[in-house]
């Protein structure tokens, strides 16, 4: 039998069996879906990471206050809800919390393999433009330094520079959708924070996808009313040789431990390098996407019992016709062929549908979410992703139907014609 006429057939099947066949379809498209979904959420995490790391390269660190606040500007982990940063020598903030201060500045500033010492604070603030507002991240750094020890790319106007007062630099979503209007090269936009507002100049977009604003640091202590001057949330370093991050890390730990009186057993502050917490959270995201797509799996195999179920329930009704096919002539591979056929259309079908379902889903994931946490970066369905979850589908039915296929293959003739 020619293998057209071995796929008709098993196209009828699934068309004469309407109700059990799309039952068994919808469990393989919720599968698939959910698949689809989950791996599109991995990619916009993956995104994020990129989009947070973008601003630091291999030879930046990060020093942050406390002992496990080294990856809280980065959106995971961090300490508690006082006031970031870390003292150097006898300074103290109140509850004896660690801070950061000009003394640490200082101290890092006699370490000769260090190029750049940025130190920044941040917070949310009410931004309008046009009658539209909204909250987004303000961060004050160094006007001086900042330009030289980002890998942020202008898209229009110009960085910050050493005689900035009234200026700031915004993200690229910031300036195109974030408000009605876009916002241009000097423009100006209005930050509030606690019921005091102050005018700001646009000098400069950055060519990214964030809502992030930046400001030169003696400007956001006038703006972020609560921080403390001089004090920092993080203190961003450039070193010389970033094929001597250890040493250097290693150095610039002493020299703080030295400064700060602390030991390891008491160390109150965090050094963290970009490169290293990058793949750190990378690898939190497979671990997370692993997990979340081996749940999503078992809405596959419960699609699969039911291919199965259906294949057994098929060769029940067509017993038959399994008989009279092989009566005229049919041969045992055509059997088989057509019933593995039919459970690989069942398959298709499902994971046609279910690609559909899964981009939807992951299109109104952040929606539904308010762009929060993991959906920061927004989700991305890739190409890879639909060819796997096809392949899995159909791979799935073939796999689920080889028995009942085999079984009915088998069946002699003289018993199929007598089967009632």
């Amino acid at each position: 039998m020619k293998l057209r006429k071995c796929l008709k057939h098993a196209f009828n099947m699934v068309l004469h069996s309407k109700l059990r066949s799309w039952l068994t379809i919808l469990g393989i498209v919720i599968g698939v879906g959910s698949v689809i979904a989950i791996m599109s959420i991995g990619s916009g995490m993956q995104e994020q990471i990129n989009q947070q790391m973008g601003g630091l390269g291999a030879d930046i660190l990060t020093l942050t206050a406390g002992s496990s606040r080294g990856v809280r500007m980065f959106g995971v982990g961090g300490g508690g809800d006082g006031p970031p940063g870390m003292g150097g020598g006898s300074a103290v903030a109140e509850e004896d919390e660690p801070v950061l201060d000009n003394s640490d500045i200082q101290a890092l500033k006699s370490i000769p393999e260090i190029e750049l010492i940025n130190p920044t604070i941040s917070g949310s603030v009410k931004a309008a433009y046009l009658g539209k507002s909204g909250s987004v991240q303000l961060t004050g750094v160094d006007q001086a330094v900042w330009a030289r020890i980002t890998t942020e790319e202008i898209d229009q106007g110009r960085m910050l520079d050493s005689a900035d007062q009234n200026v700031i630099v915004i993200g690229g979503r910031l300036a195109s959708s974030y408000f009605d209007s876009p916002v241009g090269i000097n423009q100006k936009l209005t930050l509030t924070y606690e019921n005091k507002s102050s005018i700001f100049r646009v000098v400069g977009i950055i060519d990214d996808n964030s809502n992030s604003i930046y400001i030169p640091i003696q400007m956001a202590f006038q703006v972020l009313s609560d921080k403390e001057k001089d004090e920092y949330d993080s203190i961003t370093i450039k070193i010389e040789d970033e094929n001597q991050l250890d040493a250097t890390m290693a150095k610039i730990e002493k020299k703080l431990m030295l400064v700060r009186h602390v030991t390891n057993s008491t160390k109150d502050f965090s050094l963290t390098s970009s490169a290293k917490m990058e793949e750190t959270m990378s690898e939190m995201r497979s671990t997370m996407s692993s997990f979340l797509v081996a749940i999503a799996a078992v809405s596959l195999i419960v699609g699969a019992i039911g291919i199965a179920n259906t294949m057994f329930t098929s060769v029940l009704e067509k017993t038959k016709d399994i008989g009279i096919m092989k009566a005229i002539g049919a041969r045992n591979r055509d059997i088989l062929i057509i019933f593995l056929l039919n459970a690989m259309l069942i398959g298709l079908v499902g994971g046609l549908l279910g690609v559909i379902f899964g981009g939807i889903l992951s299109g109104v994931l952040p929606a539904l979410m308010g762009e929060s946490g993991m959906l920061r970066g927004g989700t991305f369905v890739s190409l890879n992703s639909v060819l796997m979850a096809l392949g899995v589908s159909v791979s799935v039915g073939l796999a689920a139907g080889a028995i009942p296929a085999y079984k009915g293959s088998k069946l002699r003739p003289v018993d199929a014609l007598r089967y009632e």
